[in-house]
């Protein structure tokens, strides 16, 4: 695995400031604008699942006049997957715009595509696994040239696993499949990885529930299906003000007293505490 360019580096940290992926059919391109007026943190346009095969051509014609404008705001697509008939024909039409932000690779089952794609657009590549297959080959695919981060399609991967969706068992399953992307991407200097969609998206309870679940897991963020989902998320991610006032705290009394371990409110701390309660006000000051 080659290390990553100053510029890789710079673009990385960029998409790790993203938590809100937000999915706009291809076929809508209108809601584009929607979309980011939403406040979401990168918009995706869907070639794939939200376009029926007949209208993919037509899909991609609508990017194309989307990016054709002027007032045109930097998208990720998700192309169709590698073994269709459309993967080289969206590959071709991404070749063809200035200024994509990156590609969504569904069903990815292999290095070989993913560096296909990099190599012919220059793109970063987040590779979505959906199948048992992807699952299986994922170290080998951390290592290919171009990809940024892994997500996951939750309800193809039950269908394929033949695990039972909205079960205790199915939570079992999707916490394993985070944690090894978690530590697969973190092994290999990739982002954290991208959570899920969450299906209802009038269930602001349990979409609040989940967030608060990757996130301490440690993902980087979480794919939307809906801009009510958006404001949804980033306030889940919010830090609470008794956090921040104990994260103050124990700064202030590390940088007063010098010392490595010490208490703070009874809870002992020690230099992970420390590390954590610095990051934390980082991000939130």
């Amino acid at each position: 695995m080659q290390a990553p360019s100053n510029k890789n580096l710079t673009h990385m940290a960029n998409v790790a400031n993203i938590k809100t992926w937000l999915f706009v059919p291809a076929t809508r391109i209108d809601r584009v604008s929607k979309a980011f007026a939403s406040s979401a943190d990168a918009v995706i346009v869907d070639l794939e699942d939200a376009v029926a095969l007949e209208d993919k051509a037509q899909a991609r014609k609508a990017l194309q006049g989307y990016y054709d404008s002027a007032d045109y705001q930097p998208v990720w697509v998700r192309i169709n997957q590698a073994s269709s008939i459309d993967f080289a024909k969206d590959i071709t039409a991404c070749e063809q715009m200035p200024n994509l932000a990156g590609i969504i690779l569904p069903k990815a089952e292999q290095a070989t595509d993913i560096e296909y794609i990099h190599h012919l657009t220059g793109l970063s590549v987040i590779a979505l696994i959906e199948n048992a297959i992807g699952l299986h080959r994922v170290d080998a695919m951390a290592k290919a040239s171009g990809l940024l981060a892994f997500s996951y399609g939750f309800l193809d991967l039950c269908n394929d696993l033949g695990a039972q969706v909205g079960t205790p068992a199915a939570d079992i399953v999707a916490n394993q499949i985070r944690y090894q992307l978690i530590l697969t991407s973190k092994i290999n200097q990739l982002l954290p990885p991208i959570d899920t969609v969450y299906p209802d998206f009038n269930d602001a309870k349990g979409l609040g529930a989940r967030v608060q679940l990757w996130s301490q897991m440690g993902m980087s963020g979480m794919l939307c299906i809906h801009p009510k989902q958006v404001a949804v998320v980033q306030n889940a991610l919010k830090p609470t003000a008794a956090e921040i006032e104990f994260a103050r705290r124990v700064v202030e009394e590390y940088e007063r007293s010098g010392q490595a371990v010490f208490k703070v409110d009874g809870e002992m701390v020690d230099a992970p505490v420390i590390q954590r309660c610095m990051r934390l006000l980082s991000t939130n000051t």
